[in-house]
């Protein structure tokens, strides 16, 4: 660390005074971890590593956790780590962790500035941002209505387009502007107008056959329902007769979910590029990973950076990442998910997690970016130009500057490593290779 560094770090001895002169507005000294497991350790082993960096302190932060008795009685790490936890009841995520009401009366009792999600259980119910905000305590991720509006395949399609975002041609591609690709911004009440939203369904089988003349079977045809998910309301045909009768199964399969129509995207490699927004308005990408090894729909390998795309269309897929967290305003962390077509050099938008996601140590490894940190520094209401170790990836000579960076103007130094991490799980072979607890 330079000296000017060292005398900036020292003249910030607190949280408080650490928010205030990085440019902040909320000070956030007690957080709730409403998850457990890998997610739990992982966030307070990051966070507290961050404070004793900045403030010469690892508890200048302190996390309340939130334990089943099944977790206390393995004796889970995160609960050791954590200064107090909270014990709820055990079962399935529905009775603790996925529990919005549970998670809400535990901040408020244990007077906490702030709750972090993490992945899976309630990190995605746009009802816990909501609720929070009205106890007025921080949730550490995008707002209540980005999140909701981003949980819809077809909500999400048509933001995309709107920030230039290539997507697959699908049933929402035709009747925007000269019968262009439909764009709209979120409205007051953060969701997409219902006349543009109703467009990029298809409500009956004629329509669905209109949509997917358009869209064209060369490729095949996705059926999907925007509510599906699991494996359920979603079928794949290529030609017309079998249109009609899948549209009818998926139809009953997720009775009153909008439907729409996609275009297979074939030969396509899984690409991420991991986002991070700030509630001023700025938008930065740092880098991304390769997540096309997959099993049973679960990443086995994530490679950072994705050595397949060429240098110059991965910055193209990172700047039309930014572009779409910037257009809807989205706060935290986040994961932009593209199909990418090797062959082709074309890459095509899947839909964008607002949340962290699990394989984020490998973005981590190869920026040198806490993000947990870095998650908790955006709900501090610091912009992203003046967090230290994002002016340390930009190349700037002071991190403690407050210099602006123009993220979608200038370019972060480049990478010099390669990070891979791999998913181990034990399988039966004689359950057909079902997932199963013992030797690996």
């Amino acid at each position: 660390m330079s000296d000017a560094a060292s005398v900036e770090l020292s003249s910030h001895p607190t949280v408080e005074d650490y928010v205030k002169s990085r440019g902040g507005d909320r000070v956030i000294r007690k957080v709730l971890i409403a998850n457990n497991g890998m997610a739990a350790t992982k966030s307070i082993m990051s966070m507290r590593q961050w404070a004793f960096m900045e403030f010469g302190d690892d508890r200048a932060v302190t996390f309340v956790a939130m334990a089943t008795p099944e977790d206390i009685k393995a004796n889970a790490e995160f609960i050791r780590l954590a200064d107090s936890f909270v014990e709820v009841p055990g079962g399935k995520n529905l009775n603790n962790y996925a529990n919005v009401e549970v998670i809400c009366k535990i901040a408020a009792d244990n007077e906490v500035d702030a709750v972090w999600p993490g992945w899976g259980h309630a990190s995605e119910n746009p009802k816990l941002p909501a609720t929070l905000n009205a106890l007025g305590i921080k949730f550490i991720g995008p707002t209540g209505p980005v999140m909701s509006v981003l949980g819809d395949k077809i909500a999400a399609n048509i933001l995309a387009q709107t920030a230039k975002v290539p997507s697959i041609p699908w049933s929402g591609s035709f009747g925007g502007p000269d019968d262009g690709p439909l764009q709209a911004d979120l409205n007051e009440e953060g969701t997409i107008p219902d006349e543009i939203f109703e467009k990029g369904t298809t409500r009956n089988v004629e329509e669905a056959v209109i949509a997917a003349r358009r869209v064209g079977y060369e490729n095949g045809i996705m059926i999907k329902a925007s509510e599906g998910g699991g494996g359920k309301g979603i079928r794949f045909v290529d030609n017309e007769d079998d249109l009609r009768n899948a549209y009818i199964q998926v139809s009953n399969e997720v009775i009153g979910s909008p439907i729409f129509i996609m275009q297979l995207c074939k030969n396509a490699r899984h690409i991420e590029v991991q986002i991070v927004g700030d509630q001023h308005g700025n938008a930065v990408a740092l880098n991304g990973r390769d997540c096309s090894t997959q099993r049973r729909f679960q990443k086995i390998f994530e490679e950072g950076p994705p050595s397949i795309v060429p240098k110059e269309t991965f910055h193209e897929m990172e700047l039309a990442a930014q572009r779409l967290t910037q257009q809807i305003g989205y706060q935290g962390a986040g994961t932009v998910e593209y199909l990418y077509n090797a062959d082709t050099n074309a890459y095509f938008f899947l839909e964008l997690n607002p949340r962290l996601q699990v394989e984020h140590p490998v973005t981590e490894g190869i920026t040198g970016v806490n993000l947990p940190a870095t998650q908790l520094q955006v709900a501090m209401g610091i912009p992203l130009y003046n967090i230290p170790q994002i002016r340390q990836m930009y190349g700037k000579e002071d991190p403690y500057g407050k210099d602006k960076i123009d993220f979608l103007e200038e370019r972060y130094k480049d990478i010099d490593c390669h990070v891979m991490a791999a998913r181990i799980t034990a399988e039966n072979p004689d359950e057909g290779f079902k997932p199963t607890s013992g030797s690996i």
